[in-house]
Formats: C-alpha cells, structure tokens, sequence
C-alpha cells in the first residue's frame, strides 16, 4: 500500500490535470445532448412526418453503433470532407451526439407520460402550440424522465474515458502516458479508477438531492 501511494503521488497532479479535461468533455456534451435531445424527443412527437423520421433514424443510427466508432468518424472521417476538429472538440462532438440520442427516448417518454389535457388545458387558454409544449408540457416531461436523465450524466462521465482513443489528455490518457513511461499500468490505472469513483460518487450524491426536490411524484 505504502509503495502504491509512494508512485501514485509524484504522479496526481497529471492525472488531476486529466480529470479537468474529463470534467470539461462531461459538461459540455451533456449540455449539448440535454438541448439537442429535448429538440428531437419534441420533434419525434410532435413534428411533421419527414421530421419525425429523419429524428428516429438519427437515434437509432446513433444508438445502434459503438461510440469509439463515431468518435473516430467524428476525428478522422469528417476531416475527408473539409472538417477539421481538435482531438477535444471532436471528443466533446461525438459524445454529444451519442448522449443527445439517448437523452432524446428519455424526454421522449416524459412527453408522453404528460397527460394529453395538459395540452387541451393550455390551448384553451390562449397559449399557441409551440408556448404550450414549451411552458406546460415539456417542464413535467424533464422532471418525469429525471431519473433516466441522472442514469445518463453518470454513463456520459465514464463514457469520457474513450476520448483517450484520439489522443485527447483527459483522465485515462494522462495514465495511459504515465503507464507507457514507467510500466507500472497496473498501479496508475488503479489510481484513475479510484479518481473515477469518487467523480461518480459525488455527481451521484448530487443527483440524488436534484432527484429529491425535482422529480416528479404521482
């Protein structure tokens, strides 16, 4: 024990360094696939027919291929075709759209658990179609998918680790260099995964509060 603290020490400040990135990536991509989710599980509902397919296949092309896989057609593909992305912004772009896919059945399944005179309700009052959905059904949808929603913040903060694939210096990159160049990737590897259990410990204990005062209760 005292011999793993021993080299685990000299080497916190990379792996802390590896955790801002992970830190960053997590943030912005959940942000990204929050909004971009809550647009398509809208347009799965309520959106003309040709919308309403072109959201369905997106889903479930994403949903249906690996995310190391569009992570590197995010990285090596789009550059084919005049879009050049650094190793983080492709990083953060692939696992957006990978968790705006799953975000998207989870609001999806909130809007249709909004009982449909929420709907008659707010158009008998004067409020257009687009307010309504906006106002009074989407505010309950989020907080009945809220439970599904904190499953995918947790998956989304591990799922980070995959960036390390293209180079990207988060978390599992920082000791996958630090393993290359002491060969003890047993030990460093063992210091990341403690590092990633105490990140999920503490967005787990957030959630739990944000689940207690928001989630909504039949």
């Amino acid at each position: 024990m005292n011999d793993w603290l021993a080299f685990a020490w000299p080497h916190l400040p990379a792996l802390l360094k590896g955790t801002g990135y992970t830190l960053i990536i997590w943030v912005v991509a959940m942000l990204f696939g929050s909004l971009a989710g809550t647009g398509l599980a809208v347009t799965r509902v309520y959106g003309a027919t040709p919308w309403r397919r072109l959201a369905t296949g997106y889903i479930e092309l994403i949903r249906g291929t690996p995310l190391l896989v569009q992570m590197f057609i995010v990285y090596q593909g789009l550059p084919q075709v005049g879009i050049v992305l650094s190793p983080l912004t492709a990083a953060i772009t692939a696992i957006g759209l990978n968790t705006a896919a799953y975000q998207a059945e989870y609001f999806r399944a909130g809007i249709r658990a909004v009982r449909p005179g929420q709907m008659q309700a707010a158009r008998a009052i004067g409020l257009s179609r687009r307010r309504a959905i906006r106002h009074v059904v989407l505010p309950q949808a989020w907080r009945i998918a809220l439970p599904q929603w904190a499953n995918e913040v947790v998956i989304e903060l591990k799922y980070t680790s995959v960036a390390f694939a293209i180079s990207v210096p988060e978390l599992m990159g920082q000791a996958q260099m630090i393993g290359a160049d002491t060969f003890r990737y047993f030990e460093i590897f063992l210091v990341a995964a403690v590092i990633y259990v105490v990140l999920v410990g503490l967005v787990t204990l957030l959630l739990d509060v944000v689940e207690r005062r928001y989630a909504l209760r039949h």
